[in-house]
């Protein structure tokens, strides 16, 4: 046993030695904050444990570093300049075709269809499959990795918007008069006739709720695992079609023609929050992944960039934008008219600059931006069909398979679903702060009691020990009526004795608060006329 032990000690070593050279730079990356100093502690029991759960996070931190290049082996790339001449918003998409590999240039597509056009996209969360809607009423579903056309349809109406439901098997469509749900297929699924005339169409993933907005204003939250309607809310700030979910809190926020943006959650009939974002009418809006960051675009051209955990304005950048979408590494897509344009902002510092521009063709108007998940592609819906164009940097290199697979198979697929449907989500639990579920609610402090208030209640309490009191008879002249009066009043005393020590001790802290209030209201050149204390 001991030669064994020695011989694993030693491979130990020579894989510590193999480390690379920027380890403290990973371990930095998994450590929580700096170590603490222990140095004035004078209770060595106490100091010895934090000192040893101090190694126990620093060994954990440096056995992450280790494994993260068998756990994330990619990295993520970016578009970077020569020298101080050049700018990445000058490289044009032909100049990145020719340099990436045959399988990514593939990825960079134009499709022409301007009978049915424009058309709105959305991707599956693993961006294995791509949905677009044509508001001449065609459907389509494409898988995007091997571009081929899974299913089409056409329904023959007004198409106003598409998204999909837990994967791509089932997705939903706005309709001219109805909401109407399909499956993988093109067969009609479920017909929410509730909903009436949807303009905008949102998907909870973790609640399995179909959130939409209509042209009266009217918020529906549908569970499509039970087919049940959660939520009917009345707006009451008119027809809007800009919708967005925060993918921290699953908060529905909507942009609305006075220039708010209004948050939104199933259980409650008024908003979480209403904040004057613009001058003008909200023509778009965005979420970063980390829900933190708000982008909403307002028809004044004006794009302001919110800190959601202050509600405050980082950043405004001039220029108008119809439609906005983050990408999973935090790049903005903002489009307008026939011109993309993408933001960045690699140094952290929540301060976006100009990153990369993309012209469509004359004519071509953009009605739709929307990133591909796992790819650095934006897919572009305009008036002439939909289009794809490579971002470098924009998707998540690392995929997690327990989250999003891009390469899941039917089986994994089939468990998923049966995973997310065992992890679904109360719609109690969507709120600005998710982190409060599961503390212990604080207890508030007792509302103290009016004057008026106690005297009722005294009464009442009186009332109630009257109709109470049976008096027994006895002997010897112990039942006169002047001894049953007595006795009487003392149980009724008895019973007001509370209430009036409550009153009592009121109104000497009222007292001492006016003492001490005119005691501190006077200033410094009137003291010497204030009431002095008699001497004792």
């Amino acid at each position: 046993m001991s030669v064994k032990a020695t011989k694993e000690e030693k491979e130990k070593e020579t894989e510590e030695e193999k480390l690379p050279e920027d380890l403290d730079l990973k371990v930095k990356k998994y450590l929580r904050g700096g170590a603490a100093n222990f140095d004035d502690l004078k209770d060595k029991k106490l100091k010895g444990q934090l000192s040893h759960r101090e190694f126990l996070y620093g060994a954990s931190a440096k056995a992450a570093a280790k494994y993260e290049k068998w756990l994330m082996p990619s990295e993520g790339g970016y578009l970077e300049a020569d020298g101080p001449v050049e700018k990445t918003w000058r490289i044009k998409q032909e100049d990145i075709r020719r340099e990436v590999d045959i399988s990514s240039s593939r990825n960079q597509h134009d499709v022409i269809l301007p009978e049915f056009s424009p058309y709105t996209l959305d991707f599956t969360s693993n961006g294995q499959y791509m949905a677009a809607a044509g508001r001449k009423g065609h459907l389509a579903i494409v898988d995007v990795k091997n571009m081929i056309p899974r299913r089409e349809i056409q329904v023959g109406e007004t198409v106003r918007d598409v998204v999909f439901l837990q994967d791509q098997s089932f997705f939903a469509a706005a309709q001219k008069k109805y909401t109407y749900i399909y499956g993988q297929e093109g067969i009609e699924a479920h017909c929410l006739k509730d909903q009436g005339a949807v303009l905008k169409l949102q998907f909870l993933k973790n609640h399995f709720l179909l959130a939409s907005i209509n042209k009266f204003g009217q918020l529906h939250y549908e569970d499509v695992s039970m087919g049940a309607m959660i939520g009917n809310i009345r707006t009451g700030l008119g027809r809007t079609d800009v919708m967005q979910v925060n993918p921290y809190n699953a908060v529905v926020a909507l942009g609305h023609s006075g220039g708010t943006v209004t948050m939104w959650k199933p259980t409650s009939s008024a908003p979480l929050v209403k904040m004057l974002c613009h001058h003008g009418p909200v023509s778009a809006l965005a979420f970063h992944p980390n829900g933190r960051l708000m982008a909403t675009a307002g028809k004044e051209r004006k794009i302001k960039l919110w800190d959601l955990r202050k509600f405050e304005v980082l950043q405004t950048l001039p220029g108008h934008a119809k439609t906005l979408d983050f990408s999973q590494k935090g790049l903005l897509a903002c489009g307008t008219g026939s011109f993309v344009q993408v933001l960045s902002d690699f140094s952290g510092t929540q301060n976006y600059s100009r990153y990369m521009n993309h012209s469509m063709v004359k004519g071509y108007k953009i009605s739709n931006l929307l990133f591909r998940p796992y790819e650095d592609v934006l897919g572009i819906g305009h008036s002439m069909g939909w289009s794809s164009i490579l971002i470098p940097g924009s998707g998540e290199p690392n995929f997690d398979s327990w989250v999003a697979n891009p390469f899941e198979t039917r089986k994994q697929r089939g468990e998923k679903e049966v995973h997310l449907l065992l992890d679904k989500l109360p719609p109690e639990t969507i709120m600005l702060d998710p982190t409060k579920i599961g503390t212990v609610k604080t207890a508030r402090k007792k509302e103290k009691s009016t004057k008026k208030e106690i005297e009722a209640e005294m009464e009442a309490t009186v009332e109630a020990v009257k109709e109470g009191i049976n008096m027994k008879k006895k002997t010897k002249g112990r039942s006169k009526p002047s001894k049953k009066l007595k006795k009487r009043q003392e149980i009724i005393a008895k019973a007001k004795r509370p209430f009036l020590e409550q009153q009592m001790h009121d109104g000497q802290l009222t007292i001492k608060k006016q003492k001490i209030s005119e005691e501190v209201a006077l200033p410094k050149s009137l003291q010497r006329f204030a009431r002095k204390k008699a001497a004792t």
